[in-house]
């Protein structure tokens, strides 16, 4: 098997959070710590919950209560507490009142920085507003806005007055906005007049003008004034940002919540019909934010935290929490990462002193091609975890990461999980060993990966399923509590079916092969999407490929896949035929692809994730359904006009 690339330093081990955890209980090893705690759910996480101080305004008298089934299962019955309590009250009592808290950069290098306790005032400013107007506990606020300190701003002030906080992805249009804001029943809608990203300025107030049109729900659409420019303006209805807030008290009382009320509505696209909203709590939301944070990437104090995200994903709210929980900076970033210079990030990284970096598989290949001197130029000694999520590594993006970026001195902190969990299943750690692209198993997740009959599978590519429940688990999706069961509980009973491929071997290292609904199984043999984009990938002249099913008379199923190329580099039937002889040598000749199509870019969703499922079907002439969420769409003719199946 795969050989282990990275072993925690002594600094690095005896410094870690999980580590202080492990001492507490005597627990010797991190893999034995994952035993315990998957053996003893409900001493995990009221273990976890004090060692990580999670304070509650009334203490809980249970972790757990799964009477009604694992499928509804309530946590910490009867705690009282806030989210924004953790974040920014408690933290006001102390000398961490003076520390940056926040802090933005744009594309073009402006900044602006906020202490926890002119965040806690520019917080409390804009809760006092929402409650002016009327917001009770429980009502719905949208976001829809680039990365701002006002979109930190508004993601707090909602979470601190009881309301129910509904991000929306700032790059979607106004029908992806719409469909979310009518099935929420947002009363408030926060955005700005205009986003900058590569120098240019896109209308957001224009955009979400379109999308609250018709949403009866919608009261109230607070702008925050970004540029300077003529902004679409309906009276009665729009207001200023710095209007809304003035002269409002800058101290806010932060709202009681049980445990189990609601603090977020995230939604998440996928890949199959409308947008699924998924139901966060307080208490569970912060459970797992808190455990992710501190357990899996290691955030201390110390840190300033960067995750190259977008509050309309849920990557978003979790990184901010995180740095928040432990009186961390958080670094929001505004634009692009290869504008204005191609070593944008690298210098941002440099310049910031940032030492925790998350980022997408996506987005480092698309920095690949600038050559390994963009990141040499960059003094990057202060970085000390890297993490990624998103979607599975191929081997040589991964090791380019951790060789260039990281020196091998830095670990890649690979997490996956989903919008339904707000957080993982599966994360390496820095307290463990690392093979290339591996995870480990979740604390207290008790995962494992089956065929399609439900039996385990080790070494063996499969479905990752989970037998019991956790905190920050979906409670149903917004309004369709049977779409949610259909989703994940109807394959298995009483198990979560999580619907991705994985695969684990002897010494408990996990890997990840996409959505299993993309599972391949070409005469006879199962394989994933990944394993052959990988093969793809490796070739010099290739960025990215996403590979997919199509009908074949023969195979029952044969290969068909989509494929960007390095700038330079021009398409060509012998360039196909070379692609297709690579993935033949390498995985044998059953697996040749039947057709690689060239194109500019892969269509995804907006966390990254390859449309397979849509390739096909835009591979076969096949009707896509609504395709706005999705970023590079239009690839989808591209596709059609090419395929010799249509």
């Amino acid at each position: 098997m795969t050989d282990v690339v990275w072993r925690p330093s002594k600094e690095y081990l005896e410094n870690s959070n999980a580590k202080r955890l492990m001492d507490k209980y005597g627990i010797k090893t991190y893999q034995e710590l994952i035993q315990k705690s998957v053996e003893d759910i409900a001493w995990f996480w009221d273990a976890a919950m004090k060692d990580m101080n999670i304070e509650f305004y009334e203490p809980y008298s249970k972790v757990y209560d799964d009477s009604k089934g694992i499928e509804w299962t309530k946590w910490f019955i009867g705690g009282k507490l806030n989210i924004i309590h953790n974040l920014l009250d408690k933290h006001l009592k102390t000398d961490v009142k003076n520390k940056i808290a926040l802090k933005w950069v744009s594309e073009t290098g402006e900044t602006k920085q906020y202490t926890y306790e002119e965040t806690a005032k520019e917080v409390a400013k804009l809760a006092n507003a929402f409650k002016k107007m009327g917001i009770k506990k429980g009502d719905r606020i949208a976001l829809y806005m680039q990365m701002l300190p006002e979109a930190a701003f508004t993601f707090l002030a909602i979470l601190q007055i009881g309301a129910v906080f509904m991000p929306i992805f700032s790059g979607f249009g106004p029908e992806a906005a719409k469909v979310r804001l009518e099935d929420v029943g947002a009363r408030v809608l926060v955005t700005s007049n205009f986003a900058i990203r590569r120098g240019k300025k896109f209308p957001q107030k224009e955009n979400a003008d379109l999308g609250v049109e018709g949403v009866k729900s919608i009261e109230k659409v607070v702008v925050v004034q970004r540029t300077k420019d003529e902004t679409p303006w309906t009276n009665g209805r729009d207001v200023w940002y710095h209007d809304f807030v003035a002269g409002m008290e800058e101290d806010a009382p932060t709202e009681v919540m049980d445990s189990e009320d609601i603090a977020m509505v995230l939604y998440s696209s996928g890949t199959t019909g409308k947008p699924k909203g998924t139901v966060h709590t307080h208490g569970g939301a912060i459970a797992i934010g808190a455990m992710n944070n501190q357990y899996y990437l290691d955030v201390q104090p110390t840190d300033t935290y960067l995750w190259i995200s977008n509050f309309g994903w849920m990557m978003g709210p979790f990184y901010v929490m995180g740095a928040l929980l432990q009186g961390a900076t958080a670094l929001l970033y505004e634009g692009a990462l290869d504008y204005p210079s191609p070593d944008q990030l690298w210098k941002l990284v440099a310049d910031h002193g940032i030492t925790i970096l998350g980022i997408s598989p996506t987005a480092i290949r698309a920095l690949i091609p600038y050559g390994e001197e963009m990141v040499n130029k960059h003094d990057l000694s202060k970085l000390r975890i890297v993490g990624s999520t998103g979607e599975p590594w191929d081997d040589e993006s991964w090791m380019w990461f951790f060789k260039v970026v990281g020196k091998e001195r830095v670990p890649i902190i690979n997490i996956s999980g989903g919008t339904e969990l707000f957080g993982c299943f599966l994360s390496s750690v820095v307290a463990a060993p690392l093979k290339p692209k591996c995870f480990h198993q979740g604390l207290a997740m008790d995962i494992d990966v089956v065929d399609d009959d439900g039996n385990p599978l080790v070494n063996e590519i499969g479905h990752l399923i989970c037998r019991k429940p956790f905190p920050s688990m979906t409670r149903g999706f917004w309004q369709d509590p049977q779409r949610y069961l259909d989703t994940y509980w109807s394959r298995f009973k009483g198990v979560w079916f999580h619907g991705d491929l994985a695969m684990r071997d002897e010494e408990n290292y996990w890997w990840l092969f996409g959505r299993s609904d993309d599972t391949l199984k070409i005469a006879g043999k199962r394989m994933g999407p990944a394993e052959i984009e990988e093969e793809l990938i490796a070739h010099d002249s290739v960025i990215e490929a996403g590979a997919f099913g199509i009908p074949d008379p023969v195979k029952g199923q044969a290969i068909g896949a989509c494929v960007v190329l390095k700038e330079d580099v021009q398409p060509s039937a012998d360039l196909e035929e070379e692609l297709k002889d690579l993935v033949a040598t390498k995985l044998g000749k059953p697996f040749k692809p039947k057709q690689i199509i060239f194109v500019p870019a892969l269509p995804k969703t907006r966390s990254g994730k390859i449309l397979r499922r849509l390739l096909k079907k835009a591979y076969m002439g096949e009707d896509l359904g609504d395709t706005t969420d999705y970023q590079n769409g239009e690839v989808f003719d591209l596709i059609k006009q090419q395929s010799k199946d249509a």
